[in-house]
Formats: C-alpha cells, structure tokens, sequence
C-alpha cells in the first residue's frame, strides 16, 4: 500500500501542475501576466505502524516574475515599466494592489483605470481622475499631463501622477484576482521605477516551455497511473496465492 499511496498523491501533484500549466499557456497573451509556478514537497505520513509512507502536498503556487517583452504600440495611455516595479491599483476591497497590465484607459467618470478595470492609483494614493484633456501623456515617472480640453492653455499640464512602487517580491501574493499584493501592506512609492510610454508589456509565458511542459505532465501522469495498475495487479495475484495456500 505504501507504494501505491505515493503513486496516487503524485497522480494527483501531477494534475494539479497540470492545471497551472494550462492557465499559464492560457495567458500567453494576457498583458503584463506573470506565470505561476506550481510548488510541491514530499511529507512523511505519521501515524501507526511506523511513518514509512510518504505522499506528495501542494503547496501555494509562486509566480515567475522575470519582465516580459515590451512592445510598442504608440497608443498615449499605454504603459510599460522598464525593469522592476509595479502599477499600483485599487482591488475590489479597495485596498491597493499591483499589476504589470499597463493598458490603460479613461472611463466615462474620467477615473483612470486598467483594461481589467481596476482604479488606478495616483499620488496620495487615491484613484485618479483625469479632466478633459487633448493631447494626454504620461511620461517616465507616471507624471499623467494634456492640454485642457476648451481651454485657453497652449502647453502641457501636469495633472496628476501614478504611483508606481516596487516592494520586494518575497512579500508579493497573487490573489484570485490576478492582482498582487504585499504581504507587509501597502507600498510606498519608488521614483526609481520607470515606464515606457506608448508600449505594452506581454506575458512572460513561454508558449514553448509550457506545450513541452504539459507533454511531461502527461507522460509523468501515464507512468503514476501504470504504477498504481501494477500495484492493483500485484495485490491481485499475491491474494490468489494466499487463497490456494
């Protein structure tokens, strides 16, 4: 039994990698997504006669956060960070939380928010809202700028500015929402981070990895599964034995 409990926890491990695996070939053109990586470890079984068993647990997912590519696409209120960093935004429970998704646009209320919704955040950290402007810009610092719409101003005005951070990312979550979030709370703000104006940062999930990755999983799920037969086979034959004896 020992052997066939370990197959089966590692059937399972192997599906539940699966599954991250296919979410992650999913968001191959999700912008600014970050993969995850599934997690497991081996944990002895306690417990009479002696822990000898062993079985596999999950353990919660982390994610991949090397920069993906940037690419440019001219649009005024598309931005990508340069580096490391983070956009901060307001979550449904309306704390702040971080993304890379740097697509961004103006509501009907004038709120800038991402192309998932999400309220961006400006200086004080409150959600920014953008007057009617011609010509808006956001330049490397976040600095969001135009010129009034009817107005009689012939230069840029500065009307705000977003906030960008950059804790460190042992503390960054991923919550169901994909958002990220610091386990130490909010962030403060860090003039080091920069963007690139009229550019989108792509998912940093490599298509190929992840197809060659899902073929493993699947060849690693067939050999679990066979084992567990040989084990059912084997008890088979040994209670055939003991019932001639």
């Amino acid at each position: 039994m020992d052997t066939l409990w370990i197959a089966a926890t590692g059937a399972r491990a192997i599906l539940q990698r699966q599954d991250v695996t296919t979410n992650n070939l999913a968001n191959v053109g999700t912008t600014g997504y970050r993969a995850a990586q599934a997690q497991f470890r081996a944990l002895p079984v306690y417990g009479e006669p002696l822990p000898v068993n062993a079985y596999v647990a999950t353990q919660a997912d982390t994610a991949d956060l090397q920069g993906g590519p940037i690419q440019h696409t001219g649009r005024n209120l598309d931005v990508a960070i340069a580096g490391p960093g983070w956009i901060a935004v307001q979550g449904a429970d309306g704390k702040p939380a971080y993304t890379r998704n740097g697509d961004l646009q103006i509501n009907a209320s004038g709120a800038l928010v991402t192309s998932t919704g999400q309220p961006v955040l400006g200086q004080g950290g409150a959600p920014i809202t953008v007057p009617p402007l011609t010509s808006v810009q956001i330049g490397a610092d976040g600095t969001i700028s135009g010129i009034p719409a009817g107005g009689q101003a012939t230069g840029l005005i500065a009307v705000n500015q977003i906030q960008l951070v950059n804790p460190p990312a042992a503390q960054l979550q991923r919550g169901a929402d994909g958002l990220f979030r610091s386990a130490q709370g909010a962030a403060q703000p860090d003039g080091t981070v920069q963007l690139v104006s009229g550019a989108l940062e792509g998912s940093n999930v490599n298509p190929v990895q992840a197809m060659v990755q899902m073929l493993d999983n699947t060849r690693a799920f067939e050999m679990q599964t066979k084992l567990m037969q040989s084990v059912d086979q084997n008890r088979q034959a040994a209670l055939q034995l003991l019932n001639i004896s």
